[in-house]
């Protein structure tokens, strides 16, 4: 029996609250799943250090002078702004804007669309395009409820990416959900009519801001105990592997 994964409190608050006001919620109509598993995930994020050089040292005076220790009345090195470089070459600013033109993505600054695909069998794909002005990151996994389901897809370790997934506006991230056993050896299979994509924050099961409700087929889509979920990924063809 597949173990689940306990859906984080301020996770399952925001999804609740999300779709208490979409006000279209419906029943889970399988039977009572299992008590669901803590879990723990960890995932290594880029730094947001800033990159830049450091000031050049003054000079140390001109021959035929005074030698090496500089003319009377200037301060070569410590007292001169041109040695200690201007702000720019510190790499201070830069850095500072380039970090603060990342979000986090998540149903504010984002569309999300669901959709069954024919291969590989009883999968659909998420897709999340980046509608925003500045660029965001899909960290970890999609955290999916069905329904009123109150159990965590347990993610697909083998499709964590080397690094967060980072989209410029304009640019697609893909997430591939595996609905149910094709043997037919999941438990507890249902039909959910509605979805609700939450987003992790930077940290493992934090809240990531607004979910999103992307809209599923009329018929709805089956899942059972074996529903998983890949990472947040760049390539839709990797998200489908899983």
């Amino acid at each position: 029996m597949r173990k689940y994964h306990a859906l984080p409190v301020a996770l399952l608050a925001a999804l609740a609250l999300t779709a208490c006001q979409d006000g279209t919620g419906a029943k889970d109509e399988g039977a009572a799943h299992p008590d669901p598993a803590s879990a723990t995930v960890t995932a290594t994020h880029p730094a947001e250090d800033g990159v830049g050089g450091k000031g050049t040292s003054g000079a140390t005076g001109t021959q035929g002078t005074t030698g090496a220790t500089g003319t009377s009345g200037t301060q070569p090195t410590k007292g001169d702004k041109s040695a200690k470089g201007d702000k720019t070459a510190k790499g201070d600013k830069p850095a500072e804007g380039a970090t603060a033109t990342r979000v986090s993505c998540n149903g504010s600054n984002t569309t999300v669309t669901a959709q069954p695909v024919r291969r590989p069998l009883n999968h659909m794909l998420l897709t999340v395009k980046n509608t925003g002005s500045k660029m965001c990151d899909l960290t970890y996994y999609p955290v999916l409820r069905f329904d009123e389901m109150q159990w965590v897809p347990r993610p697909i370790k083998d499709s964590k990416p080397q690094a967060v997934t980072t989209l410029a506006p304009g640019e697609p991230g893909y997430a591939g959900v595996s609905l149910s056993a094709a043997d037919g050896s999941g438990e507890w299979g249902t039909t959910g009519h509605k979805l609700t994509v939450g987003f992790q924050g930077r940290t493992p099961n934090s809240d990531g801001g607004p979910s999103a409700l992307p809209a599923l087929p009329a018929k709805g889509v089956y899942y059972d105990s074996t529903l998983t979920v890949t990472y947040w990924l760049r390539d839709m063809d990797d998200a489908l592997t899983y």
